[in-house]
Protein backbone atom coordinates (compact mmCIF):
# COMPACT_ATOMS: atom_id res chain seq x y z
CA UNK A 1 0.00 0.00 0.00
CA UNK A 2 1.60 3.18 -0.76
CA UNK A 3 2.24 5.71 1.71
CA UNK A 4 0.15 8.97 2.61
CA UNK A 5 1.92 12.02 1.35
CA UNK A 6 0.46 14.83 2.58
CA UNK A 7 2.02 18.65 0.80
CA UNK A 8 0.45 22.23 0.92
CA UNK A 9 0.64 24.07 -1.94
CA UNK A 10 1.10 27.56 -0.28
CA UNK A 11 1.49 31.01 -1.50
CA UNK A 12 1.79 34.84 -0.35
CA UNK A 13 1.25 38.15 -1.53
CA UNK A 14 3.35 41.05 0.66
CA UNK A 15 3.37 44.08 0.82
CA UNK A 16 6.60 44.66 -0.97
CA UNK A 17 9.92 41.83 -2.27
CA UNK A 18 12.05 42.48 0.95
CA UNK A 19 11.21 41.39 4.78
CA UNK A 20 14.36 42.08 6.02
CA UNK A 21 13.26 45.74 4.98
CA UNK A 22 10.31 45.55 7.01
CA UNK A 23 7.96 44.21 4.09
CA UNK A 24 4.82 42.42 5.42
CA UNK A 25 2.49 39.59 4.36
CA UNK A 26 -1.06 40.94 3.52
CA UNK A 27 -2.50 37.51 1.95
CA UNK A 28 -1.99 33.65 2.46
CA UNK A 29 -3.45 31.41 0.56
CA UNK A 30 -2.82 27.49 0.74
CA UNK A 31 -3.81 23.79 -0.74
CA UNK A 32 -4.23 20.50 0.79
CA UNK A 33 -2.50 17.77 -1.36
CA UNK A 34 -2.83 14.10 -0.30
CA UNK A 35 -0.54 11.51 -3.08
CA UNK A 36 -0.19 14.85 -5.23
CA UNK A 37 -3.76 15.51 -5.57
CA UNK A 38 -5.45 18.67 -4.29
CA UNK A 39 -8.60 17.37 -1.70
CA UNK A 40 -10.52 20.32 -1.99
CA UNK A 41 -9.34 21.64 1.46
CA UNK A 42 -8.29 25.34 1.36
CA UNK A 43 -7.02 27.91 3.77
CA UNK A 44 -6.81 31.49 2.68
CA UNK A 45 -6.97 34.57 5.47
CA UNK A 46 -5.76 38.55 4.43
CA UNK A 47 -3.98 39.82 7.04
CA UNK A 48 -3.27 43.71 8.39
CA UNK A 49 0.67 44.20 8.03
CA UNK A 50 -0.06 47.45 10.35
CA UNK A 51 2.05 49.50 7.24
CA UNK A 52 0.79 50.62 3.37
CA UNK A 53 0.56 48.67 0.73
CA UNK A 54 3.03 49.00 -2.28
CA UNK A 55 1.79 50.49 -5.28
CA UNK A 56 3.31 48.06 -7.22
CA UNK A 57 1.32 45.40 -5.15
CA UNK A 58 -1.91 46.69 -5.80
CA UNK A 59 -1.58 46.90 -9.49
CA UNK A 60 -0.53 43.02 -9.44
CA UNK A 61 -2.72 41.74 -6.25
CA UNK A 62 -5.87 44.87 -6.48
CA UNK A 63 -5.41 44.57 -2.57
CA UNK A 64 -5.36 48.20 -1.10
CA UNK A 65 -5.10 49.40 2.17
CA UNK A 66 -8.75 49.27 2.80
CA UNK A 67 -8.88 45.75 2.38
CA UNK A 68 -6.75 45.30 5.36
CA UNK A 69 -7.93 47.40 7.47
CA UNK A 70 -9.94 45.62 9.60
CA UNK A 71 -8.54 42.25 9.28
CA UNK A 72 -6.51 41.05 12.03
CA UNK A 73 -2.96 40.93 12.34
CA UNK A 74 -0.28 37.54 11.55
CA UNK A 75 -0.11 36.92 15.55
CA UNK A 76 -3.97 36.68 15.94
CA UNK A 77 -5.05 33.36 16.54
CA UNK A 78 -7.19 32.88 13.40
CA UNK A 79 -4.05 33.56 11.20
CA UNK A 80 -0.84 31.74 13.38
CA UNK A 81 -2.63 29.35 14.83
CA UNK A 82 -5.18 28.32 11.94
CA UNK A 83 -2.45 28.18 9.60
CA UNK A 84 -0.73 26.18 11.95
CA UNK A 85 -3.07 23.92 12.41
CA UNK A 86 -3.73 23.48 8.87
CA UNK A 87 -0.17 22.93 7.91
CA UNK A 88 0.42 20.37 10.45
CA UNK A 89 4.23 18.71 9.58
CA UNK A 90 2.77 18.84 5.62
CA UNK A 91 5.72 19.49 3.06
CA UNK A 92 4.99 22.91 1.65
CA UNK A 93 5.38 23.45 -2.27
CA UNK A 94 5.69 26.82 -3.28
CA UNK A 95 6.85 28.69 -6.83
CA UNK A 96 10.07 30.26 -5.78
CA UNK A 97 10.22 29.22 -2.32
CA UNK A 98 13.07 31.20 -0.55
CA UNK A 99 10.32 34.05 -1.18
CA UNK A 100 7.32 32.93 0.51
CA UNK A 101 9.77 31.17 2.88
CA UNK A 102 11.83 34.30 3.66
CA UNK A 103 8.35 36.16 4.16
CA UNK A 104 6.63 33.44 6.20
CA UNK A 105 9.85 32.78 8.60
CA UNK A 106 10.10 36.57 9.14
CA UNK A 107 6.29 36.67 10.54
CA UNK A 108 7.20 33.16 12.75
CA UNK A 109 10.22 34.68 14.28
CA UNK A 110 8.05 38.41 15.11
CA UNK A 111 5.90 36.45 16.72
CA UNK A 112 8.63 33.59 18.82
CA UNK A 113 7.69 30.45 16.57
CA UNK A 114 9.92 28.17 15.57
CA UNK A 115 11.00 28.93 11.73
CA UNK A 116 10.15 26.27 9.15
CA UNK A 117 13.18 24.48 7.91
CA UNK A 118 14.11 24.55 4.31
CA UNK A 119 14.06 21.01 4.01
CA UNK A 120 9.91 20.93 4.80
CA UNK A 121 10.04 22.95 0.97
CA UNK A 122 9.55 22.11 -2.37
CA UNK A 123 10.25 24.64 -5.02
CA UNK A 124 8.49 24.14 -8.40
CA UNK A 125 10.84 26.59 -10.11
CA UNK A 126 13.71 24.60 -9.54
CA UNK A 127 11.45 21.45 -11.03
CA UNK A 128 10.82 23.24 -13.71
CA UNK A 129 14.35 24.79 -14.52
CA UNK A 130 15.81 20.69 -14.22
CA UNK A 131 12.45 19.35 -16.59
CA UNK A 132 12.92 22.45 -19.14
CA UNK A 133 15.71 24.57 -19.39
CA UNK A 134 16.32 27.51 -20.34
CA UNK A 135 12.41 28.15 -20.89
CA UNK A 136 10.33 30.30 -18.86
CA UNK A 137 9.80 28.80 -15.27
CA UNK A 138 7.44 31.53 -14.05
CA UNK A 139 3.79 30.26 -13.21
CA UNK A 140 1.84 32.02 -15.28
CA UNK A 141 4.34 30.42 -18.33
CA UNK A 142 3.97 27.08 -16.57
CA UNK A 143 0.23 26.86 -16.63
CA UNK A 144 0.67 28.14 -20.21
CA UNK A 145 2.67 25.02 -21.17
CA UNK A 146 0.69 22.57 -19.27
CA UNK A 147 -2.95 24.52 -21.07
CA UNK A 148 -4.13 25.42 -17.56
CA UNK A 149 -6.86 27.88 -17.31
CA UNK A 150 -5.51 31.25 -16.40
CA UNK A 151 -9.44 33.07 -17.60
CA UNK A 152 -10.17 34.27 -13.62
CA UNK A 153 -6.85 35.52 -12.90
CA UNK A 154 -7.63 39.00 -13.45
CA UNK A 155 -4.85 39.97 -10.22
CA UNK A 156 -2.67 37.77 -8.38
CA UNK A 157 -4.39 36.25 -5.63
CA UNK A 158 -2.59 33.44 -2.90
CA UNK A 159 -5.35 31.16 -3.06
CA UNK A 160 -5.85 31.04 -6.68
CA UNK A 161 -2.08 31.23 -7.19
CA UNK A 162 -1.60 28.16 -4.81
CA UNK A 163 -4.49 26.18 -6.90
CA UNK A 164 -2.85 26.99 -9.69
CA UNK A 165 0.32 25.93 -8.73
CA UNK A 166 -1.33 22.56 -7.19
CA UNK A 167 -2.10 21.62 -10.90
CA UNK A 168 1.23 22.87 -12.34
CA UNK A 169 3.15 20.81 -9.63
CA UNK A 170 0.93 17.92 -10.37
CA UNK A 171 2.15 18.28 -14.13
CA UNK A 172 5.94 18.63 -13.02
CA UNK A 173 5.56 15.16 -11.17
CA UNK A 174 4.33 13.31 -14.23
CA UNK A 175 1.28 15.10 -15.66
CA UNK A 176 -2.76 14.28 -15.13
CA UNK A 177 -2.51 10.46 -15.86
CA UNK A 178 -1.54 10.14 -12.33
CA UNK A 179 -4.83 11.70 -11.41
CA UNK A 180 -7.21 9.70 -13.38
CA UNK A 181 -10.20 8.32 -11.58
CA UNK A 182 -9.86 4.50 -12.14
CA UNK A 183 -12.12 1.66 -11.05
CA UNK A 184 -12.84 0.92 -7.50
CA UNK A 185 -9.98 -1.17 -6.45
CA UNK A 186 -11.18 -4.95 -6.74
CA UNK A 187 -12.34 -6.42 -3.69
CA UNK A 188 -11.80 -10.38 -3.66
CA UNK A 189 -14.04 -11.30 -0.20
CA UNK A 190 -17.28 -11.71 -2.27
CA UNK A 191 -15.92 -13.09 -5.04
CA UNK A 192 -16.60 -16.42 -6.68
CA UNK A 193 -14.30 -18.05 -9.46
CA UNK A 194 -16.82 -18.89 -11.87
CA UNK A 195 -16.99 -22.90 -12.54
CA UNK A 196 -15.33 -24.28 -15.66
CA UNK A 197 -16.65 -25.51 -18.35
CA UNK A 198 -16.69 -29.27 -19.32
CA UNK A 199 -15.75 -30.24 -22.99
CA UNK A 200 -18.29 -32.95 -23.91
CA UNK A 201 -15.54 -35.33 -24.89
CA UNK A 202 -12.28 -35.86 -22.83
CA UNK A 203 -9.18 -35.35 -24.83
CA UNK A 204 -7.39 -38.24 -26.17
CA UNK A 205 -4.22 -39.07 -24.93
CA UNK A 206 -0.84 -36.98 -26.33
CA UNK A 207 1.42 -39.37 -25.26
CA UNK A 208 2.81 -41.33 -28.48
CA UNK A 209 3.93 -45.18 -27.99
CA UNK A 210 7.33 -44.22 -28.08
CA UNK A 211 7.14 -41.60 -25.52
CA UNK A 212 5.29 -43.84 -22.97
CA UNK A 213 7.58 -46.69 -23.59
CA UNK A 214 10.83 -44.65 -22.66
CA UNK A 215 8.91 -43.49 -19.79
CA UNK A 216 8.55 -46.79 -18.45
CA UNK A 217 12.07 -47.65 -18.51
CA UNK A 218 12.97 -44.48 -16.72
CA UNK A 219 11.11 -45.08 -14.12
CA UNK A 220 11.97 -48.84 -13.93
CA UNK A 221 15.92 -47.90 -13.41
CA UNK A 222 14.71 -46.16 -10.47
CA UNK A 223 14.34 -48.86 -8.44
CA UNK A 224 11.31 -51.24 -7.43
CA UNK A 225 10.64 -48.03 -3.85
CA UNK A 226 10.61 -45.44 -6.62
CA UNK A 227 7.20 -43.31 -6.14
CA UNK A 228 6.21 -43.27 -9.53
CA UNK A 229 5.38 -46.64 -10.18
CA UNK A 230 2.61 -45.75 -7.62
CA UNK A 231 1.37 -43.83 -10.15
CA UNK A 232 1.83 -46.34 -13.34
Amino acid sequence: MTDRIREIAFDTETTGLNPNEGDRIIEIGAVEMINHIPTGKTFRRLINPGKPVSEATIRITGITDDHLRDKPPFEHPDIIEAFLDFLGDATIVAHNASFDRGFLNMELQRCGRDIIPEARWVDTVQIARKRYPGAPASLDALCKRFDISLESRTFHGALLDSQLLASVYLELLGGRARAFAFEPAFDSSNYKRPAAQQRPEPLGSLITEAERAAHAALVEKLGPDALWKAYT
